[in-house]
């Protein structure tokens, strides 16, 4: 068979490069994991709490636990993301969660929950934000800072409409019709645009990263016209697991989900510890939203133009900045500017760390480094809640645990500073040229 043979069509008629197809179908895949991730769940806890009069603690143990074994479970998806292809699995694991959303539509006993609340996690919160963070990567090279900030925006619009509708839809139909509504999107509309849409790599369609074109000469070999080399040595998971890089950005990684985690679950009750009420509180949320939505195109351009250490190492700085304004404001106004500062550090840190591993490790064995990596900062975000609900009743406040948290956002810092991207040996390298 030819190699023109094997060259796929595009699905949509366009002279232009297909990798920004890819990052609006990846953008709407970030959008559909909303439905595992924490922001839309807490909306559904109250009505676990009151119709079936279970205990908040007891509905909040099940989610912790259920995300550390969802945590687990996510390198399994990474090999399967590297075996199978993100077509394949995009429609896959749409598909699955919204099984799991119909499953959730007819709770009635706590065990049922946690088998839900498991497989929320592993393909809403773990699965459907692998796959687009890892399929991006493989169009772009010397723009994957713009393609991923781009992408990020729909985990952004996520975040910011799926508590109003998810409130909206309880209080009007019921949980059981607001799961109901989240299968039917995700099977009828993610699943079948992912398999439309998605194409795992530009060489599968005669392209190159960053809208090269590649063009076939008259013997039948192909030549790549660009700018700049398109090989990538490309580490494998247990190669990355030697250095220094790949741990302490692992721990750059589990950092912020660890304490982001801790602090939006008990923001409600941080607020009103200051004096201020829920729906001051859910603001307080929203301005991190709108906040990070702008900025993620300005940390795009950054991450294109400034090495990731630096960039992470200055952005710790702001985290802990955003952390003493949350330990020592009393007014609206400076928990305002909190806010503020707080999305732009979350900005800048979903941008870098999506371009973090490619970048280090090349795109070839993606999916298993990341898939570690999420796995790392799934079992962070389960961990981060405890000690701060511990802290509470310890101390009737939560004074001591914000003044222990911010000593993290100074070693994730140093950590990132101390690690440039690793130096692969020329008689292990593996390129993926793809010529």
């Amino acid at each position: 068979m030819s190699k023109k043979a094997l060259t796929q069509s595009k699905p949509v008629s366009s002279s232009g490069f297909y990798g920004w197809v890819i990052v609006g179908i990846a953008a709407l895949g970030l959008f559909f994991s909303g439905p595992g991730q924490t922001y839309s769940v807490s909306i559904f806890i109250n009505s676990y709490v009151e119709d079936f009069g279970w205990s908040r603690s007891q509905v909040s143990s099940y989610y912790s636990m259920a995300t550390l074994l969802a945590g687990l479970l996510l390198p399994l998806i990474g090999r399967a993301i590297d075996a199978a292809g993100h077509r394949r699995l995009i429609t896959i694991i749409s598909t699955l969660l919204g099984m799991t959303c119909l499953w959730m539509s007819f709770i009635n006993q706590p065990m049922m929950l946690f088998i839900g609340f498991i497989m929320l996690r592993l393909f809403g919160q773990g699965s459907m934000t692998l796959i687009p963070s890892t399929l991006v990567p493989q169009w772009f090279v010397r723009h994957r800072g713009k393609a991923l900030s781009l992408m990020a925006i729909g985990g952004v619009v996520g975040s910011g409409l799926l508590p109003p509708l998810n409130n909206w839809l309880i209080t009007y139909m019921g949980a059981g019709f607001a799961w109901r509504v989240w299968a039917v999107l995700l099977i009828g509309v993610m699943a079948p645009l992912g398999w439309h849409f998605v194409r795992n790599q530009p060489e599968d369609m005669g392209e190159v990263p960053d809208g090269n074109k590649q063009l076939e000469d008259e013997n039948s070999d192909l030549r790549y016209v660009t700018r700049i080399s398109t090989s990538e040595i490309s580490w494998t998971l247990k190669e990355a697991m030697k250095t220094r890089a790949f741990w302490f950005m692992l721990f750059c990684m589990v950092v912020p989900s660890m304490i982001n985690t801790g602090i939006t679950f008990h923001m409600v009750s941080i607020m009103e510890t200051k004096g201020f009420s829920s729906s001051f509180a859910a603001w307080i949320l929203s301005i991190v939203a709108m906040t990070q939505f702008p900025l993620t195109f300005v940390a795009g351009y950054v991450v294109d133009k400034v090495k990731i250490r630096y960039v992470k190492g200055v952005n710790f700085v702001v985290f802990l900045g955003a952390m003493a304004m949350l330990l020592y404001s009393q007014s609206n106004y400076s928990l305002v500017i909190y806010a503020v500062v707080h999305g732009i550090f979350v900005a800048f840190d979903s941008v870098s760390t999506g371009v973090l591993w490619p970048n280090y490790f090349g795109k070839k064995n993606l999916g298993s480094i990341r898939g570690f990596a999420m796995t790392a900062m799934v079992i962070g975000s389960a961990l981060g809640p405890l000690p701060f609900g511990y802290a509470y009743d310890l101390f009737n406040g939560y004074w001591e645990i914000l003044l222990l948290m911010m000593t993290f956002p100074i070693l994730a810092s140093v950590a990132a500073l101390l690690s440039p991207a690793p130096k692969y040996k020329e008689e292990n390298a593996k390129i993926d040229s793809n010529i």
